[in-house]
């Protein structure tokens, strides 16, 4: 079975509107024009975003398809406290597998001052356990790995990250429906022309996987 991990875009989420372009009434078809933030949503960062050359690809259109598809490990904290640092699990990866923190912060996805401005965030020890074990993409249920109130801890975490290779995807949901045992991960960007991120749309098959 699949499951969708991805947030619905609808007026009012931070950085996403739109407007009626064509109607079926006057026009023959209903279209319309969206405004999205690069970030807005559920999205993956690429290492543009924060100056950052990665693994030789700087922008979200040169993110490689066998990047957005991977084993991945569901790792729970269903206790996380706003604000929370997080540490590096104890947990064997494998280089190349992927990890989704499932803390349950997306349930507050419609209160944004708690959603955005008291995210539990990623350490710089966990950042750096990251790099070292090859991970391919953290995946996170805040909008962000890091505190976007304080510019120094956002800078040098993602910055750790996306230097060491590591893909970021941020805003994450339903991964309380995830199984324990690893499982194929996929999170696909819109391919824009010299991208910092982009919003994707983000699964995860229930089945055991081995890749």
């Amino acid at each position: 079975m699949l499951i969708d991990l991805t947030l619905t875009y609808k007026p009012g989420m931070r950085g996403v509107d739109w407007e009626p372009a064509k109607t079926l009434e006057d026009d023959g078809w209903n279209a319309r024009t969206l405004h999205l933030y690069s970030h807005s949503g559920t999205h993956m960062d690429a290492p543009h975003h924060f100056g950052c050359d990665g693994k030789g690809e700087k922008y979200i259109d040169q993110t490689p398809l066998e990047t957005c598809l991977t084993r991945a490990h569901v790792v729970r904290l269903p206790r996380t406290q706003p604000k929370e640092l997080l540490e590096a699990p104890d947990l064997n990866l494998q280089p190349g597998e992927s990890l989704l923190l499932h803390t349950g912060w997306s349930a507050h996805v419609e209160n944004d001052d708690l959603y955005r401005l008291q995210l539990p965030r990623i350490s710089e020890d966990f950042a750096h356990w990251c790099v070292a074990k090859k991970v391919a993409i953290l995946g996170v249920e805040p909008p962000s790995v890091a505190d976007v109130t304080n510019l120094p801890e956002v800078t040098r975490i993602h910055q750790i990250l996306l230097s060491g290779g590591v893909t970021i995807v941020e805003g994450l949901t339903n991964l309380d429906q995830l199984p324990d045992h690893p499982i194929l991960f996929g999170a696909m960007p819109l391919k824009l022309h010299r991208g910092d991120g982009a919003p994707c749309r983000a699964w995860a098959s229930t089945e055991a996987i081995q890749l």
